[in-house]
């Protein structure tokens, strides 16, 4: 149990190898296909944690068979419906505010039949889900809005989708593309999907396309932002499939090897890794750190000291967390670009990282789609708000390699995704004398 206000000792190096969780957007991909495809399904390594929790409740009470425990040595066996998820009562689901679940939810259920109302926490009400919905209207779905026109909560009244073609942007998540692709071959005919603008966190489309690839499903991709799937269309069932470690949880332990001088290894992940958060080493790299990657682990060296960079993580949105913390060790200002989209995540973490390094004593500019951090000459000790966002609590815990405490507030939340974060933090690291 882990106290409200968790004080870190300052670190003096990180030093070890670490056993990956699994990966929560490839957890919860993995469970929703799985329900959807013909036959049983054996999904290992899947991440134990809250977001994977609340989309294995809402697959059960849909009435999709589950067994087994998530966990890094354990497997969950989905019966599969094999074809869309129906209710014939109406069916209240609570999604907490775990994205991975009320987007792909959404779509999915829009494809079948009954009567659904998604709600979550409040944080979660406030998260744009409208380019979803203008998408799901465009192929016939039935979608409300309960309190406010472009976010949950959502009534679905589900009577399928028809097919045709949806246009919509692709600037504020990957996710929505993601859950439209997921729900097309469902629909009575084919479906082209268009995206208007362009398209964030693009590594989390290629991971939703390789997925369906495994369950059996054919998408054409005649352009880079144009898909067509030929629908209806079976998922089938693969048998087994394992979930990767988690390249996002993966970055802190990387960044603070790179920030120490340290030596860190992670395994579960590596160069042949679906997940676009296993390309950070090589950010890390540019910072002046020692690199190697084999197909599914990845070591970092740090060599005494780190540069400032500009650097453009469109792709990798959470891992940019990771860096704006590690530029408080640079030798001089480091840009995150590509990170406009921080404003619509489990809180507004461009105001909140902003916020918390000013604690640190950096200096930072925000502008509509970067970052810029000025490292304080000596990191101070602060009190770090933490925003009920996971992310926050694992990117801060940084700062304590500054030779000052630092103070994490409500380091639960880390819950979301990595339950044991803290104490793999302990194991991994050697306090300062």
């Amino acid at each position: 149990m882990l106290p409200e206000r968790l004080t870190l000792k300052p670190i003096a190096r990180f030093q070890g190898t670490l056993e990956l969780p699994g990966s929560k957007s490839l957890s919860n991909r993995l469970l929703l296909l799985s329900a959807l495809a013909e036959g049983e399904t054996e999904v290992t390594r899947v991440l134990d944690s809250e977001d994977t929790a609340v989309m294995l409740t809402a697959l059960r009470a849909l009435g999709v068979g589950v067994r087994g425990e998530p966990g890094p040595r354990r497997s969950v066996w989905i019966t599969g419906k094999g074809g869309p998820l129906d209710a014939t009562t109406p069916l209240p689901l609570a999604l907490g505010n775990a994205g991975t679940a009320m987007r792909p939810l959404t779509a999915v259920l829009a494809a079948g039949r009954g009567a659904f109302t998604l709600s979550g926490v409040p944080r979660m009400h406030e998260r744009p889900i409208g380019d979803l919905l203008e998408g799901l209207r465009q192929l016939g779905g039935h979608v409300r809005c309960l309190e406010r026109d472009g976010y949950p909560p959502l009534a679905i009244d589900a009577r399928g989708l028809r097919g045709g073609t949806a246009r919509i942007s692709g600037a504020t998540s990957s996710q929505f593309l993601s859950a439209l692709l997921m729900a097309a071959p469902l629909a009575t005919s084919p479906v082209t999907l268009e995206i208007t603008d362009r398209l964030v966190s693009e590594p989390y489309v290629e991971m939703t396309l390789t997925l369906m690839a495994r369950f059996g499903v054919r998408v054409e991709r005649p352009a880079p932002l144009r898909f067509q799937i030929e629908a209806p269309q079976p998922y089938r069932s693969p048998g087994r499939v394992l979930v990767e470690g988690d390249a996002s949880s993966a970055s802190y332990f990387l960044a603070g090897a790179a920030i120490t001088g340290g030596k860190v290894r992670v395994e579960g992940c590596g160069s042949d890794s679906l997940q676009g958060d296993a390309r950070f080493a090589h950010v890390l790299a540019r910072m002046g750190a020692r690199v190697r990657f084999e197909p599914a682990a990845i070591e970092v060296e740090g060599q005494g000291s780190l540069a400032g960079i500009d650097a453009d993580l469109t792709a990798m949105p959470d891992a940019a967390m990771t860096l704006a913390v590690a530029a408080l060790f640079a030798s001089g200002p480091t840009t995150v670009r590509g990170v406009g989209n921080w404003r619509v995540k489990e809180t507004d973490r461009m105001a909140a990282v902003a916020a918390e390094l000013g604690k640190l004593g950096a200096r930072t500019d925000v502008g509509p789609d970067a970052l810029t951090v000025h490292p304080p000459p000596r990191i101070r000790s602060a009190s770090i708000a933490t925003y009920d966002d996971h992310r926050m609590a694992m990117a801060f815990s940084l700062a304590a390699c500054g030779g000052s405490p630092v103070v994490i507030e409500n380091p639960a939340c880390v819950a979301k995704t990595f339950p044991e974060y803290f104490e793999e933090l302990a194991h991994l690291t050697v306090p300062a004398s």
